[in-house]
């Protein structure tokens, strides 16, 4: 049975992208990433495309009726472009129609022990980049690069990757104080910085997401809560209505997404696979009208692996606008 949100409010209050006064079911921004598409297709290497590829994909999304994008960094990675490049990028997504409403890193852990450094400039850069999109939110996470086991089956997630020792002090410190900094650089430039959740990392319970936001202390940097990341593990999870509760008063920004989800107690068996939003173990009527009640006023970008996932996206939009509407009536708690 799910939880109500508790009444604790956060340490220190996040920021939120939208002013909650403006918007209704229809005016709440749903994005979509570009996640779906590839970095690398028949002709070439995306950014080596330029413009009118990057055009044909914004058309691709407008088309499926969003006006929302995140620029999710697997399809083309905003902090290596050009001044030039970004403002070729910033226009085809605007001559289509939309606005850029975030932007995503993905697998860039500022605390790998290969390459975290680099990781951390690279964060910088996109958040600059960010700047110059128009996009109000970063989301970063603490998840690396898949390793070979989980390139070389169907799901990835079926196969344990890189994760933080949670009894590591120094790295713990590191994270917060490397998080922090892109937290201060992000105010500097008037935008959100959002961690995504993410099992075997920092960010991969509620307790120690929520640690870690409150230990950064900054009031634009919140968390990012993709229970979708957690529910789909071939192993025992948290439940997701506990994590939620926990979280969503400190959340800034939502990636959206669901799995079907069966477990055979006797064996221990489990068995997940992406589903849309209204079907799959994540009761998301229930979740937006908690996240709503607890203050939340951002941004939703749905994701979806396998198929045609900005199809199944795009029904996603219309069922959280569907779910949006009677969550606000009920207001603020």
């Amino acid at each position: 049975m799910p939880l109500t949100t508790p009444n604790t409010a956060p340490a220190v209050r996040q920021v939120q992208s939208h002013d909650r006064t403006e918007l209704d079911a229809l005016s709440w921004p749903v994005a979509t990433g570009t996640l779906n598409f590839p970095a690398v297709t028949s002709l070439g290497p995306v950014r080596e495309l330029g413009q009118p590829e990057w055009a044909r994909t914004f058309t691709e999304i407008a088309h499926a009726g969003f006006d929302h994008v995140e620029i999710t960094d697997t399809w083309l990675r905003p902090g290596e472009l050009t001044a030039l490049e970004l403002d070729a990028l910033a226009r085809s997504a605007r001559d289509a129609g939309l606005r850029v409403a975030a932007v995503a890193l993905i697998r860039g852990s500022v605390i790998a022990a290969e390459g975290g450094e680099t990781n951390l400039r690279y964060s910088h850069d996109s958040l600059e980049a960010a700047a110059a999109l128009g996009a109000p939110v970063v989301s970063v996470g603490l998840h690396e690069p898949l390793h070979p086991a989980q390139r070389d089956v169907l799901w990835f997630w079926t196969r344990p990757g890189a994760g933080n020792d949670p009894t590591d002090a120094d790295l713990w410190r590191r994270a917060v104080d490397r998080l922090r900094e892109l937290g201060r650089h992000a105010a500097d430039l008037g935008l959100l910085l959002s961690l995504e959740m993410y099992e075997d990392t920092f960010l991969g319970t509620a307790a120690s997401a929520v640690r870690l936001v409150e230990e950064i202390g900054m009031p634009n940097v919140g968390l990012n809560p993709d229970t979708g990341n957690l529910i789909r593990l071939h192993r025992p999870i948290e439940p997701w209505a506990e994590v939620l509760a926990t979280v969503l008063p400190y959340t800034n920004y939502w990636h959206v997404k669901n799995y079907m989800r069966d477990e055979d107690p006797d064996t221990g068996h489990v068995v997940a696979m992406p589903t849309s939003l209204e079907l799959g173990l994540i009761d998301y009527r229930w979740a937006v009208r908690e996240a709503v009640g607890a203050g939340f006023a951002g941004l939703l970008t749905c994701e979806q692996y396998g198929g045609d996932g900005l199809s199944v996206s795009a029904s996603n939009r219309e069922y959280l606008r569907s779910v949006l509407h009677p969550a606000l009536r009920g207001g603020p708690r």
